[in-house]
């Protein structure tokens, strides 16, 4: 059920109705992980359940998420991920919305390096961000991977003092998606 309302919201988003006849790619199981590493402490997570649309003739692509769909290695440090840092009662999604900037027809398989410009939403901030990433099309599937930095102090992530030397300026952010053919 959450598939099918994560797919519904997306659709909504890219206005799928005044499509027409462009080719529409998607997934509600796509993996987003973040990475922050400091000499004191890891932190990791991952969230298998992130959906994802893209519209090939616009070039349209829009991810979102639940928060406390990330997973953690460490319990505790998920629910404090998602109650003191992500407040994700308050902000329960992220998403990024944007352009793939190279005109690229995915129709066709090959391997295509993308960059794409828009806007990440995360805990109430929106930024534009540029993503690069690769696209690996078969024709009938696209497989997506992804990279790019965020720094928690631009999206008013407060970091507590006491443990501000664990958590890095910059957290890595990646993923890697399989959007069928709708």
């Amino acid at each position: 059920m959450k598939s099918i309302l994560t797919l519904s919201a997306l659709l909504f988003f890219l206005h799928v109705g005044e499509v027409g006849a462009q080719t529409l790619y998607g997934t509600s199981a796509g993996e987003v992980s973040f990475f922050s590493d400091t000499p004191l402490e890891t932190i990791e997570a991952v969230n298998k359940k992130s959906g994802a649309i893209i519209k090939t003739a616009s070039q349209e692509i829009a991810v979102q998420m639940k928060i406390t769909d990330f997973v953690f290695p460490n319990k505790l440090m998920q629910e404090h991920f998602n109650e003191n840092y992500m407040e994700s009662e308050k902000y329960p999604t992220a998403s990024f919305k944007g352009k793939i900037k190279e005109q690229v027809d995915l129709s066709k398989a090959g391997t295509y390096p993308v960059t794409a410009e828009g806007s990440l939403t995360i805990h109430g901030v929106t930024k534009p961000v540029t993503v690069k990433g690769t696209i690996i099309s078969s024709g009938n599937d696209l497989k997506l991977d992804f990279k790019f930095q965020v720094k928690p102090e631009e999206y008013q992530i407060e970091v507590p003092s006491l443990v501000i030397t664990k958590i890095a300026e910059l957290i890595d952010v990646s993923g890697k998606m399989t959007l069928v053919k709708k």
